[in-house]
């Protein structure tokens, strides 16, 4: 099987093809422990997932809401670092885990880490790609081209005010999917969605030769299901995040509550 922005975007086109949006769910690595992270993208995948969002924990996720960098609080206690996270994904590569899995994380760690040795690091073990939220279009040449060279999805993101001629710019910048942002803020479960979300979807998938997934506030079955007519992929992380909190004593509750809910969302990505 492929691995890289290959991988992703085959699985979400096939769930397209079979009258489906296709679903990711996002975790916050290490949260409540790192042990746990193993089990949880194990059963994010057979509950349906066809791609993973594996967020790396940063202390200032400006993007983020309070669920999320409660998490990432949580889950720096234990120190985490990339090379842990890309050995538990060779581990489980080996181990026959298919589905593709994307970092999700800020500049800083990788930076630091270096973006050459991350792309090359990230490619040996079997991880598909990455998102760095805080790197904007005009200084992700670097990145870009790392991830280009080891065939790595670089998953651009764009948001409900960027003008149709950058959309159509990061668009083009992005491999494996592109990220549409679907509120101006921050992550966190809503209530409401925008009522123009359908057609600022629509112009993003004429303007993209790659999936647009749409993320940020969606957190039911109701709202996947009305979004799964007008995106190639959707996106929960909070609501997931936020039941991986609640049941993090109880880890047997946990998996099997987690894996329920996430059968409920991507129950609903079917089109009707």
């Amino acid at each position: 099987m492929p691995r890289g922005a290959e991988a992703v975007e085959a699985a979400i086109r096939a769930a397209n093809e079979r009258g489906e949006a296709a679903f990711i769910p996002f975790i916050e690595g290490a949260d409540p422990d790192p042990g746990l992270t193993e089990d949880l993208l194990w059963t994010l995948a057979e509950a349906g997932a066809e791609v993973i969002e594996l967020g790396f924990p940063f202390s200032d996720p400006l993007a983020d809401g309070p669920t999320i960098q409660e998490a990432a609080q949580r889950a720096l206690r234990h120190r985490p670092t990339i090379p842990f996270f890309l050995e538990m994904i060779s581990r489980m590569r080996r181990a026959g885990f298919e589905v593709p899995v994307v970092m999700m994380g800020y500049l800083n760690p990788f930076f630091r880490l270096g973006l050459r040795r991350f792309a090359k690091e990230a490619r040996k073990a079997g991880l598909d790609g990455a998102i760095i939220p805080d790197l904007p279009l005009e200084e992700a040449g670097e990145w870009l081209r790392e991830a280009k060279s080891r065939k790595l999805a670089a998953v651009m993101l764009a948001a409900p005010t960027t003008p149709p001629e950058r959309l159509e710019k990061i668009a083009q910048a992005s491999s494996g999917f592109l990220y549409y942002v679907s509120i101006t803020g921050i992550t966190g479960e809503r209530d409401r969605l925008p009522d123009d979300l359908a057609l600022k979807l629509d112009l993003a998938r004429e303007l993209s030769s790659v999936p647009v997934a749409v993320g940020f506030g969606i957190s039911k079955p109701s709202q996947v299901k009305n979004l799964a007519p007008f995106a190639d992929a959707i996106v929960v992380g909070s609501a997931i995040v936020k039941l991986i909190s609640r049941l993090a004593d109880d880890p047997k509750r946990m998996l099997r509550e987690v894996g329920d809910f996430v059968r409920s969302l991507k129950e609903a990505t079917v089109r009707s």
